[in-house]
Formats: structure tokens, C-alpha cells, sequence
């Protein structure tokens, strides 16, 4: 007979009860072939002797592995493994059973995309200083207004209904309030149906590329891009053709000489802040770019995901603003006015392109989340938002100039760079005589975080040796430390 006493263990300090460990190694030792089809098991009496168990609690796991369907019993004959299961080659007795086995391999063929970047994001608490390519500080999100409006909300009865399922365009007190908020703040002409509410400005490229790109059709992008936005449009089946930028932006008259030669069916462009560069696409430009796309019928993806943070004057309004053709695809969201974790975003294009959108949106997200959208609807039409999004703007414009400041002064001799008007990050070019994987490495022993892909910035390789360094999720403590350890950095390569 299988040795149940030398192979059971239990752990009487468990929050898992007795009788489902017993339970559950008897299922293992099932599953794994140690016990065949219809082998008998020991009577409650000797098994709760044999593991000093009280009889009760044997009885309770027999009972849960009958109702399971783990074993049979027969009057006058005693207790069995089931009879139907499937026969297992067994394992080594002495094998070890864990129930608790992490696989790094699947057994199964899958789809993979090796061309899409691994998550790097992470908590950390050894004391690492990072520097990301523009985030906001999450330290500063209006945690207590959020959690009054949201407490407000849910202790209201007739609430209870946002925890039942919503329309998968988003709540409509959200909605509604978007329409107003947008149409005064980026002057836009839109109402209701014309918005999708989100999950982050990702799922709007990743909903805008899956419904215009397929079987290679074309997409223009800068010759420097936000490496996720190509990443998403590959996956969707899509061409990536890419046009040069400068320090008015995308340049429109080599996008008129390609769109002579080249099928486009979209064009993507983070009109307010190029990402990475951070340059702002001119007037004339913006103009232009409308013109195209009326006249060769393709789509403008605008990802304006930083509008709200332009620090020399008021924001430029948006292509959006000016499209009465529906040619725009306009992509936004609030991760970058409160938290990266709030992740409420939305899409305003024509209404039959939303209504697609919504119905595709539907079988990857069925809703978004309720509570929260009603929540961030009451801090808009209360000015919770406009508020915080004025406090923050002030606190990320003394950052940059800091910032800026203490780069230009200690380490001004190795690079190079332009103030950004706006946004959270700074577009840094090192001298060509360094390399950003020397710095990078060097930057890692001193406890400095650099974005270690920094070659994606340079997916054309024109080898300028440009980094995207973030100075908004840094207070001015932190950000007098990391120039210190870079300034170290350069000090060190040069022995």
C-alpha cells in the first residue's frame, strides 16, 4: 500500500486547514501517478493514526475528495481512487510533490512577439535613483480629493448601480463631462458619441492601429517615434514608413513627397511634444499635415499625451481642433495629470469609427471601471482636476528649470540640449566621442538608473545619440543627486 504516513506532511501553523492539505497532497499524488485508478485508501481510522490527525478530519477530506470527484466509495468494501480517471506513469516515490510549482516553459505552442520590450517597471526600495523618459511624480496626485469624491460616491445608495455592468464606451457622467472639459480646454467640436473612454492613451493607439492597419497597409511616423506606438502598429499588421523631424516637428513636405509615392492610410504624431525630441509641430506644419489627409484620405493619430504641461505659453490647441473633415484621431488621457496608475483615458474621432472601436474595445475590456470614471467625471466638473493639473504644472516648471539648469552647468561639456517648452522629459545628445551604453553601465554602479534601451530611441540608426532623460517624477533633492552621480560618471570615464 502507498506509504500515506512517510508521504504526507502537514503544516499545523498554515492559514489552510487540515483537511484540505490532506486533500490536496492526496490530489497530487493523483495527478502525478502515485496512485492508480481504483487503488484503495486506507480506512479513516488508520490514516488519522498514521498522521495524528483526529478521524474527523480525515472524514472531511475523503468527504471533500468524493464531492470533487477524486475517489468512490462502495459500501462493505471500502474507499477508492475513482476508477474512470485516466491512468498517469507514476513518479518516483521519493520525488518531492509541490502543489505550488512554478513552470518556466510551456508545454504548448503560442504566438510571440520578440520584437515587443519585456515590462522593466518595478517597485524599488534599495535606494536606486531612477530617471525615466517623462513620468509624472505619483507623490503628487490629489489622493485625499480623489478619495473624498470617491468615498461620496459609493456611500450613496442609488451608486450601487456602477458596480453592475456599464457600456463599454465608458460612463457616460464621464463622458459628458469630457465633452464640455475638452471642448473648452482643446477647442475641439465634439459631443458623446464622438468619445471612448479608455485605459490610458495605450489602448486608444492600440484600438486606432488595430482598426487601420492590417495586410502591410502604411503608416507615417518621425524618424525618431514613441518606440511603443511602433511596437503597436507592427503588431497590428501595419508598415512603418518614417519621415524626418526637426525642430518644427514632423516634416510635412517630405510626408507630401511620399504620400506621391506610397499608399498611407495613417500618420502618427504627438503634435504638442514630440516624443522623444520634444519639439513642437509648427503652425504651418499643422496646417499642412490637415491638408494632406484631406486630400489623400488617411488618418492623423494625434497622441496628445501631454498637453496640459507646456510651461513658455499657452498650449498650442490640438489638430483636432481644427478638423472638420474627420480626418483626426484624437488620443489623450489623465495618467500624466494625476498618476500613471489612474489609467482613464479616452478616444474622440467620428462617431461610426467610435462605435467600431467600442465593439472591439468590448472583447479585449469589457468595461472600464466605473466608480473611478464617475469619480474623475465629479473632480472635472467640480475644478479638482483643473486645480491640481495648475499646481502640478508649476511644480514640473521649477523642476525643469532646475533640471536644465545643473545640466547645462556641470555637465555642459559632454552633451547637448534644448529647454523643452513643455512636457517632463529633456532630449539629451551626448557628445559623439561617448556612448550612452558606457554611461548607462557606469551609471549602474553609482545606484543611477538610466533607461538602459536608449538605443530605441534611434530605430532608424542616424546615430544621434540622443536619451530622453525625465526630470518630473524627480523632487529637487533628487534631481541635485542624479546630476551629481552623472557628473561622477563622466569624471570616471575620462581616468
Amino acid at each position: 500500500m502507498f506509504p500515506f504516513k512517510n508521504n504526507i506532511s502537514l503544516d499545523r501553523t498554515s492559514n489552510r486547514s487540515l483537511y484540505l492539505q490532506v486533500c490536496d497532497q492526496i490530489i497530487g499524488f493523483i495527478k502525478s501517478g502515485k496512485l492508480h485508478p481504483s487503488t484503495k485508501l486506507p480506512g479513516s481510522r488508520k490514516l488519522s493514526e498514521d498522521l495524528n490527525i483526529h478521524r474527523k478530519t480525515v472524514i472531511a477530506a475523503y468527504e471533500e475528495l468524493l464531492l470533487q470527484g477524486w475517489i468512490e466509495t462502495f459500501p462493505a468494501k471500502g474507499t477508492f481512487v475513482t476508477s474512470t480517471l485516466p491512468i498517469i506513469k507514476p513518479k518516483d516515490f521519493n520525488q518531492n510533490i509541490s502543489t505550488t510549482t512554478h513552470k518556466k516553459e510551456s508545454s504548448f505552442s503560442f504566438n510571440q512577439r520578440p520584437n515587443l520590450s519585456p515590462d522593466s517597471n518595478s517597485y524599488s526600495d534599495t535606494g536606486l535613483l531612477k530617471v525615466n523618459d517623462g513620468s509624472p511624480d505619483y507623490r503628487l496626485a490629489p489622493i485625499e480629493e480623489i478619495s473624498r469624491v470617491y468615498k461620496n460616491i459609493i456611500k450613496k445608495t442609488y451608486n450601487k448601480k456602477l458596480l453592475t455592468y456599464g457600456p463599454a464606451s465608458g460612463n457616460s457622467e464621464l463622458r459628458k463631462a469630457l465633452v464640455s472639459y475638452l471642448n473648452q480646454t482643446r477647442g475641439l467640436h465634439i459631443n458623446t458619441d464622438n468619445i471612448l473612454i479608455t485605459r490610458g492613451s495605450q489602448m486608444g493607439i492600440y484600438l486606432a492601429g488595430q482598426l487601420l492597419l492590417s495586410s502591410k497597409r502604411s503608416i507615417v511616423v518621425g524618424s525618431t517615434n514613441y518606440m511603443t506606438a511602433d511596437n503597436t502598429f507592427k503588431d497590428a499588421g501595419g508598415t512603418i514608413e518614417r519621415i524626418p523631424v526637426d525642430e518644427h516637428g514632423l516634416n510635412t513636405h517630405a510626408l507630401e513627397r511620399l504620400c506621391e509615392s506610397t499608399k498611407i492610410v495613417a500618420v502618427y504624431v504627438t503634435s504638442h511634444h514630440h516624443h522623444p525630441t520634444t519639439v513642437t509641430l509648427s503652425a504651418e506644419r499643422r496646417m499642412h499635415l490637415l491638408q494632406l489627409a484631406q486630400h489623400h484620405k488617411f488618418a492623423i493619430i494625434e497622441d496628445d499625451y501631454d498637453y496640459d504641461f507646456h510651461y513658455s505659453n499657452a498650449p498650442i490647441l490640438p489638430l483636432a481642433s481644427n478638423d472638420y473633415n474627420g480626418n483626426v484621431i484624437y488620443i489623450g488621457g489623465f495618467t500624466k495629470v494625476i498618476a500613471p496608475a489612474i489609467r482613464i483615458g479616452y478616444l474622440i474621432a467620428p462617431k461610426d469609427f467610435i462605435d467600431e472601436a467600442t465593439r472591439l474595445r468590448k472583447i479585449i475590456d469589457r468595461q472600464g471601471d466605473s466608480l473611478l470614471e464617475q469619480t474623475l467625471a465629479r473632480m472635472i466638473t467640480t475644478g479638482d482636476v483643473q486645480r491640481h493639473c495648475q499646481k502640478a504644472l508649476r511644480t514640473y516648471k521649477a523642476r525643469r528649470d532646475l533640471f536644465c539648469s545643473l545640466l547645462k552647468e556641470k555637465l555642459g561639456t559632454y552633451l547637448d540640449f534644448e529647454i523643452p517648452k513643455g512636457g517632463m522629459a529633456v532630449w539629451v545628445r551626448l557628445n559623439k566621442k561617448y556612448c550612452w551604453d558606457d554611461i548607462v553601465n557606469q551609471s549602474e554602479k553609482l545606484n543611477l538608473e538610466l533607461n538602459p534601451e536608449w538605443r530605441r530611441y534611434d530605430s532608424n540608426n542616424s546615430g544621434h545619440n540622443g536619451i530622453r532623460l525625465g526630470f518630473a517624477s524627480l523632487n529637487e533633492e533628487e534631481i541635485c543627486e542624479v546630476i551629481n552621480r552623472m557628473e561622477k560618471v563622466f569624471m570616471n570615464l575620462q581616468k
